[in-house]
């Protein structure tokens, strides 16, 4: 039996911001409406931040700051472009992008997947500890600064310092870097990792684009710990 659920609308035009998102938190196991449409967010700050249910929640529109931010097990996608911080500090869902995301896009991010249809600006997944981030556009400077785990997918070019003070995150960009920052290099792609970045563009929608037109980059491994020779790139 195939079952049918309402979708829950609300407009933003007429609706607080602040009673949707109650609504949203006040979702549960047993009290659960598993599809939302918002509509008229008109750049509106904090939209669905710190949903903790299996939501499907479409916004018609472009949001602000932090939209989706915390996100934990909801599917969340904004019809239009993001302002600063969207997905940041995501725990697990996915968070889609139809348009551009401005700076630090999935900042902080654990676990889930984000994807940017667009463009992202500068400092994309910085201090990323597990979230998966795929930007079909391109990315601006500083993107994965002190990235530590998860993987940044590029299908554009990347902007300057790319990775710097990079742990141990996966960058895979097919267009040109700009620059690289401190202690990251380009790294051979092996057949793993040909595997899982096929794994992630698939999961992005991503069809038609061959593993073997990226590069790999990652940490060098020399800022670990400290040495009097490296002083210089601290």
């Amino acid at each position: 039996m195939v079952e049918h659920f309402k979708v829950r609308t609300i407009d933003l035009a007429t609706a607080p911001l602040r009673d949707l998102n109650a609504e949203l938190h006040r979702q549960s196991a047993e009290a659960h409406e598993p599809m939302w449409e918002i509509l008229n967010p008109r750049g509106a700050h904090a939209i669905a931040v710190g949903v903790d249910q299996p939501l499907a929640i479409e916004i018609r529109g472009s949001v602000g700051y932090y939209c989706g931010g915390m996100n934990k097990q909801a599917s969340i996608t904004v019809h239009g472009s993001a302002g600063p911080g969207v997905a940041e500090n995501m725990m697990s869902g996915r968070v889609v992008v139809k348009g551009d995301a401005s700076q630090y896009a999935g900042a902080t991010g654990r676990g889930g997947l984000l994807v940017i249809e667009g463009n992202s600006s500068s400092r994309c997944g910085i201090s990323m500890k597990g979230i998966d981030i795929v930007v079909k556009g391109n990315i601006g400077h500083m993107s994965a600064f002190m990235a530590q785990s998860g993987s940044l997918v590029v299908l554009g070019d990347a902007g300057d310092a790319l990775g710097d003070s990079i742990y141990e995150a996966k960058l895979y960009v097919r267009g040109n870097v700009k620059s690289l920052g401190a202690d990251c290099i380009e790294k051979e792609m092996r057949a793993e990792h040909h595997e899982q970045l096929d794994a992630l563009l698939k999961n992005a929608g991503v069809d038609g684009v061959s593993t073997r037109e990226f590069k790999r980059y990652g940490s060098a491994r020399r800022l670990y710990n400290f040495n009097i020779d490296n002083v210089d790139s601290y």
